[in-house]
């Protein structure tokens, strides 16, 4: 055993406390997730991903090689690529794109917008910005403006996947088989199980790293639609507020802000009004 894994292991390679306080201090830092004492277990499970990739025997010795001054820097993105949670689907909660089309569009189409721009700010792999592409083009063949998307996470790793847009074959069982028909490909090989978004619609999305910690979004022009959804409720209240307020900044009068159906701004103070569930309109 090399002498930083003696000084940094841990009783049957658990996570020591003081390991977890340093790394779950540094992972909200970083990136305002949580890490409460009861993700203890969650934390162990992830790092040791990391502990079998830098090539260290204990949970002790992989933190001591992460806060290591020279290490610090090219690990970072690794341990974040590894903590982040990436839960995602097509048309989830599908009343929010039932909104869309329905009054959003339409109302946008009403103020003269000639180019519409989106952003999926916590796009994981590429389902909600690819949902949206869908109804944008389908917007754009009845009349509607040309469109652009910008689909953005901390995530380096469900970046790369969203780029190339190939999913496992059931997952893309909630888009209506209209949709499907047009902008979905199978596998050439039916063994594999497997589809691939259209190129058109790949070609609408660009795919960018972006950290909502940041003092600001570099996200160009404004955005008429900003879906922003079960991202926030990874942070604090304080960090929650402080992240809305950024996306307010990036978003066009009258644009649209969607957020996850179990989030709020109640009690923040901002220039939003409620026009749906979890579906706000700047004022």
């Amino acid at each position: 055993m090399s002498a930083i894994e003696a000084a940094g292991s841990s009783p049957e390679g658990r996570l020591s406390t003081r390991d977890f306080n340093r790394v779950s201090a540094f992972v909200r830092q970083r990136t305002g997730i949580k890490m409460p004492a009861g993700k203890h277990t969650m934390l162990e499970g992830r790092l040791r991903r990391r502990m079998r990739a830098v090539g260290v025997s204990s949970l002790g010795a992989y933190c001591e090689h992460l806060f290591a001054d020279q290490n610090l820097a090219d690990e970072t993105p690794h341990l974040v690529n590894a903590v982040t949670t990436n839960k995602t689907d097509f048309f989830r909660e599908p009343r929010h794109f039932d909104f869309l089309t329905d009054a959003a569009l339409p109302a946008l189409a009403a103020h003269g917008t000639r180019r519409l721009r989106a952003w999926s700010a916590g796009c994981s792999t590429g389902a909600e910005p690819y949902t949206l592409a869908m109804l944008l083009q389908d917007h754009a063949d009845a009349g509607g403006p040309d469109y652009g998307i910008l689909a953005t996470d901390i995530d380096t790793d469900v970046l790369a996947a969203a780029r190339r847009g190939i999913y496992p074959a059931d997952m893309v069982a909630p888009v209506p088989v209209r949709l499907r028909q047009r902008h979905v490909m199978a596998a050439q090989d039916s063994r594999r199980r497997e589809v691939r978004i259209a190129p058109g619609l790949r070609a609408a999305c660009g795919f960018a790293p972006l950290n909502l910690m940041d003092a600001r979004y570099p996200v160009g022009s404004p955005m008429h639609l900003i879906f922003c959804r079960n991202v926030l409720i990874y942070f604090d209240l304080e960090t929650q507020a402080a992240v809305i307020r950024r996306l307010i900044e990036c978003l066009a009068p009258e644009g649209y802000l969607f957020l996850g159906h179990s989030e709020t701004i109640s009690g923040m103070g901002l220039p939003l009004v409620a026009v749906a569930n979890t579906v706000f309109q700047r004022s």
